[in-house]
């Protein structure tokens, strides 16, 4: 399952909030933009708003989610955005609407104004249902459901596809070579654009400095022409970074051209290539290429499952295909492009299986699955044998011929006990720092070392002048050595204010006087 909280920028959300995230989609120069949906529908965004991208109708940067009402009750089929940035973004009804950086008119509108909130594009779209968009740096580009392109935005290098150099203000279809053709995909790198026909022919234009295009050349291509290169090869995919472009054939091989300088072709060496060249991995055939227009990185999965990375990978340059431990492609953009930004608008599945951890924890004081109570201060807590034999010693003696169902426990509250069985369905413990001495107590007793340990870092975070002594005493008490080094050292940093507590004047005669020795020691009364 994917895991959004991998990209930097969704440590600004809580853990609730990530819970019910849907989909989402990380863009900016620095990754430092975001926008997501939720189970609910609800569409949020959040990050520096460069170019008012987070058409809140404002620039203000947030570090909150806010929400995107403007396109409330719209469901997100496909988004995409560019280096302004700007965003294009289909609803599942076919719809485009778009926002952000517009100084080359990737917008659309007609205009050069930036557009601070999101505008619904119909011009030459109007009964047209758009299936997937793609953006280039500083031009757009859109699928409709019969098979059209169409384009607009700068177009210095010929990027829509025009025939001239002329910026394209308003959508305009991509004709030409195309014109009677289905297209069934499209990508754009910075300043070229690519689609895949349904016969399985590529055709591109646009920049072609670093050989992009894949036409044995390095000239600029105003309208559409087919790469002849990869004739008799069916494309089923085509994915642009930067400046290079990766195909995926029917037969789950890949082909690679263009800018090299990181290693991005896979290839094995640094050199430009301006014709297609395979890119080897293992035999398994690859089912996914992803490339993303602001990165020179570049990663496959297998059919097996196996995740491939090669390129720009954390500024390190990776020449060869590199197996990865990720589980899919997007986990490549989030640990290692630069920026970390995602290549595609994120799915997360909401996950019904439970893994083995997560399904002891719901068990824990389940009253109709468990066959034990205990019995502490009056209240019930519920849990299974078997459980509390396979991971405490403790029980693993007593419960071994005990057949009863209940068990009364006087020498500890039910805080304390509490806490300490659902350590044993949990790994993790949840306790005020005073509440944490008394399961220290316990913990000590059943010789649970690292129960012992947990209690020590909980008493460590609440830690306090007026508590200090009490917490030293009861390390001292249960010979936890850590933690009495902890509370000692914070007594002698706080000593004028410990030393004015009640705790300090009712400190055991013992204790006062090892605590004056030390105290003494370490220079605590030096002039």
């Amino acid at each position: 399952m994917l895991d959004v909280g991998k990209w930097p920028i969704f440590s600004l959300c809580s853990e609730e909030e990530l819970q019910l995230i849907r989909q989402a989609c990380v863009f900016g120069s620095a990754g430092n933009e975001v926008l997501y949906t939720t189970v609910n529908d609800e569409i949020f965004v959040l990050g520096t708003n460069c170019s008012g991208c987070l058409g809140l109708g404002d620039v203000q940067s947030t570090i909150e989610p806010r929400r995107l009402d403007s396109l409330s009750g719209k469901k997100i089929a496909c988004l995409s955005y560019g280096s302004g940035p700007h965003i294009v973004l289909a609803t599942t009804e076919g719809e485009v609407f778009t926002w952000g950086h517009n100084a080359y008119s990737q917008l659309g509108n007609g205009t050069t104004n930036h557009g601070l909130v999101p505008c619904h594009i119909s011009t030459n779209l109007s009964n047209k249902q758009v299936t997937e968009v793609a953006c280039g740096s500083y031009h757009s580009l859109v699928l409709t459901s019969d098979g059209e392109v169409f384009a607009w935005g700068y177009n210095n290098s010929g990027q829509v596809g025009s025939g001239s150099t002329a910026n394209q203000p308003i959508p305009r279809r991509v004709t030409g070579c195309l014109q009677n053709k289905v297209v069934v995909n499209i990508a754009c790198g910075q300043m070229c654009s690519m689609a895949v026909v349904n016969t399985g022919e590529v055709y591109v234009w646009g920049y072609n400095g670093n050989g992009q295009l894949g036409l044995g050349s390095s000239g600029n291509q105003p309208t559409p022409c087919r790469i002849a290169a990869l004739q008799g090869i069916r494309v089923q995919r085509v994915a642009c970074g930067y400046a290079h472009t990766l195909v995926l054939t029917d037969e789950g091989q890949v082909y690679a051209w263009g800018a090299n300088s990181y290693g991005q072709l896979g290839i094995g060496n640094k050199s430009n290539q301006s014709y297609p060249a395979p890119v080897f991995m293992e035999k398994d055939r690859i089912i996914e290429i992803a490339a993303c227009h602001s990165a020179h990185t570049s990663a496959a999965k297998t059919q097996g499952g196996h995740v491939y990375m090669w390129g720009q990978c954390r500024g390190q340059s990776v020449i060869l295909p590199h197996l990865t431990h990720f589980s899919c492609t997007d986990d490549v953009f989030a640990c290692f492009a630069t920026p970390a930004v995602s290549w595609r608008l994120l799915s997360v599945e909401p996950d019904d299986h439970l893994t083995v951890a997560e399904s002891l924890k719901r068990e824990f004081d389940n009253p109709n699955t468990a066959d034990l109570k205990f019995l502490v201060d009056g209240k019930y807590i519920y849990a299974h044998k078997v459980l509390l034999k396979i991971r405490c010693e403790h029980f693993r003696s007593s419960l071994e011929d005990n057949q009863d169902d209940i068990v009364e426990m006087s020498e500890f509250s039910y805080p304390v006990y509490r806490a300490f069985l659902e350590y044993l369905y949990t790994d993790s413990i949840s306790l005020s720092p005073e509440e944490a001495v008394g399961l220290l107590d316990l913990a000590t007793f059943y010789r649970e070392n690292r129960l012992k340990k947990l209690c020590q870092q909980t008493i460590k975070q609440g830690i306090c002048e007026e508590n200090a002594i009490a917490l030293l005493s009861a390390a001292v008490k249960y010979d936890a050595q850590d933690l009495e080094e902890f509370c000692f050292r914070f007594c002698i940093n706080h000593l004028t204010v410990v030393t004015q507590t009640s705790g300090f004047a009712e400190m055991d005669h013992d204790l006062l006087k090892n605590f004056i020795s030390k105290a003494s020691r370490v220079g605590a009364f030096k002039n």
